[in-house]
């Protein structure tokens, strides 16, 4: 896989993991890159810039790019990804259009909200085996074009996890839990990164998931930072002679003839939907999103204005006793913009709260009279 194009989907990730809130919360920056990746090849300035900048891109292969990389994924056992573009039959496209969007992926919209519904959301469901089963976009008559990707992971751990309840006597998490626990004689599946603690839990394909804790609101950045180096840090099997071992980490005792690492942590279902056009200049949306006047912003797909109207991407991630499984669709609309019709400047004045008032001779301007009204004094009828 490209790694210029691995290192730009994490930091997209990584940035947009640095502004989310400290609750229960899940993002597929993956599932969002080769979208802004098309749109950066389809925008005309200054949105081109903006969103190749958001998606670390040339902006004249973004989409060659974002193709290629849902090609790679598909060669993944674990891993399925499908790209998909629906346009309204009342949109007229440009001869650029199928340099930008392939032709095989496109569908068309016909302006019912319930039969477009019904068949994006078919889409969803079919391309993430029914974990996520909505388009997350709202469709009306101003829809002219629907841009999405999905994501479907699914991975068996190759140790799995006994499951057990576990009562949690004090602290923000006091209470009764479903509890995951394991033990493994591969130390080194633990490393600590500075004030990091890191676990790799293998699935038994071509996926891992790592685990990170630490102090500090930014230990999701960090985890991805420490994803990218997966041989820095300090292994488990240099941990496990030290006292103070690391975050998360203590040294205990077993009945095994080796030492051997135990993890233990809470089951978790997260689902969750995104507005990305609540952080649009993280994205690079603002110019696109924007009144793009008489031309639009995306003259390659179209003649007719265009702007991008919606951005949302629904998500989910399971871990449990046997495995992980996680599922994104990110979905991108375009709407027409309204068009703008010349008119001639006019200045308009409502006096509708107390104003002053004076009386000048016209060519002294001495005043006669002034005063203020503080309130109508002519009843109506």
């Amino acid at each position: 896989m490209d790694a210029d194009v691995v290192r730009a989907v994490n930091d997209l990730t990584t940035r947009w993991a640095r502004t989310l809130p400290a609750e229960n919360t899940v993002v597929a920056g993956l599932g969002l890159w080769p979208l802004l990746a098309i749109l950066a090849t389809g925008a005309d300035e200054p949105g081109r810039t903006e969103l190749a900048a958001a998606a670390g891109v040339d902006p004249a292969t973004g989409s060659t790019d974002a193709i290629r990389l849902i090609e790679t994924i598909e060669a993944s056992a674990d891993l399925n990804a499908a790209l998909g573009v629906w346009v309204s039959e009342q949109l007229k496209l440009a001869e650029s259009f199928d340099g930008v969007m392939p032709a095989p992926l496109v569908g068309l919209l016909t302006g019912n909200p319930t039969v477009d519904k019904a068949k994006l959301d078919a889409w969803a469901a079919d391309h993430t085996d029914d974990l996520i089963r909505e388009m997350p976009v709202d469709l009306d008559g101003d829809v002219m074009l629907v841009l999405a990707s999905a994501l479907l992971l699914r991975t068996t751990w190759v140790r799995p996890f006994t499951e057990q309840i576990r009562r949690v006597a004090a602290g923000p998490w006091a209470g009764s839990w479903h509890w995951l626990e394991r033990t493994d004689f591969d130390l080194d599946s633990v490393r600590r990164y500075d004030d990091l603690t890191v676990v790799t839990v293998r699935g038994d394909a071509d996926v891992d998931v790592l685990l990170g804790i630490g102090d500090g609101d930014d230990v999701l950045p960090r985890l991805l930072d420490a994803a990218a180096r997966p041989t820095d840090g300090v292994p488990g099997s240099q941990l496990i002679a030290e006292d103070d071992p690391g975050p998360g980490l203590r040294i205990g005792r077993n009945t095994a003839s080796r030492p051997d690492v135990k993890v233990s942590l809470p089951s978790f279902s997260i689902e969750v939907e995104h507005d990305l056009l609540a952080s649009r200049e993280l994205f690079g949306l603002t110019a696109v999103t924007s009144d793009p006047g008489a031309h639009g912003h995306f003259s390659a797909l179209s003649p007719t204005p265009l702007q991008v109207g919606q951005a949302k991407q629904k998500v989910l991630a399971r871990f449990f006793a046997t495995g992980f499984e996680a599922a994104a669709v990110t979905a991108v609309a375009m709407t027409r913009a309204a068009m703008v019709t010349r008119q001639e400047r006019r200045l308009e004045l409502t006096l509708d709260r107390p104003f002053a008032f004076t009386a000048v001779l016209r060519d002294s301007r001495l005043p006669i009279v002034a005063g203020r009204v503080e309130r109508p004094t002519e009843p109506g009828a």
